[in-house]
């Protein structure tokens, strides 16, 4: 009778951890269930844009001057810039608005290569006067006017890459907050449309990027117009 007793109880003992472990099994597996289920997401994408013009300039204004002297040419070079510091105030704009940087000046007779013999002077000037300034339109409606200095006298350089026409947009930071919301917004939309169509339900942000803002002229012909462009990536969890 007692081996029976002891029979019973490790058989008792035995069912009780199977039972415990079934239900342990049952839990973890459950649990499985719903992470794999709560680990389902979809990453959309959100864009928001904007054309603002710009709001200051920088325009440099490059004219030549040669003489065979160099005291001849300096004092051409004075000439020349103060016929175009008075062309740009008389037109409006402010003598703090006006720069004037240093001349670069080259001496045929010193190079080496090249054949300058037949140069008619020997020295040749760079001069560039370089405006600045937060009036663009009124900036844009003088450089049409500059060839009236040209039928002065002066000799503007118009194809030097390094005095070429900049146009900057600073107002960036008003337009952040907005623009990140659009984004944001514009990326949800497109979440709720992809869980509507594979029957899921949209759930919370697991993470979210904001991409850097960029600023592009938007054309090659309108470079005063600007296009302000930022893409938010953002992902959202998923459940049926």
């Amino acid at each position: 009778m007692k081996s029976t007793s002891g029979g019973s109880r490790v058989s008792l003992h035995g069912l009780l951890l199977f039972l415990g472990l079934a239900v342990l099994g049952f839990q973890l597996g459950n649990a499985l269930i719903r992470f794999k289920a709560f680990e389902r997401t979809v990453t959309v994408k959100g864009l928001s844009e904007r054309e603002v013009p710009a709001d200051i300039v920088i325009w440099p204004i490059q004219f030549t001057e040669a003489a065979n002297n160099l005291q001849t040419l300096y004092g051409e070079i004075d000439q020349g810039s103060e016929q175009l510091r008075l062309f740009l105030t008389g037109n409006g704009l402010r003598d703090e608005e006006i720069s004037l940087g240093a001349p670069a000046i080259t001496d045929k007779s010193a190079q080496q290569y090249g054949n300058s013999g037949g140069a008619a002077y020997r020295y040749v000037a760079q001069q560039v006067v370089t405006v600045y300034s937060s009036r663009v339109d009124e900036v844009r409606s003088l450089m049409g006017r500059l060839s009236e200095l040209g039928r002065e006298g002066l000799v503007l350089g118009g194809d030097n890459y390094m005095a070429q026409t900049e146009y900057i947009f600073t107002g960036l930071n008003e337009l952040k907050p907005e623009m990140v919301e659009e984004a944001t917004r514009e990326a949800r939309a497109v979440a709720e449309k992809f869980a509507e169509d594979s029957d899921s339900r949209l759930g919370k942000i697991r993470r979210a990027s904001q991409g850097q803002f960029s600023i592009q002229s938007r054309d090659r012909n309108n470079p005063h117009i600007k296009k302000v462009r930022v893409v938010s990536t953002i992902e959202y969890y998923l459940s049926d």
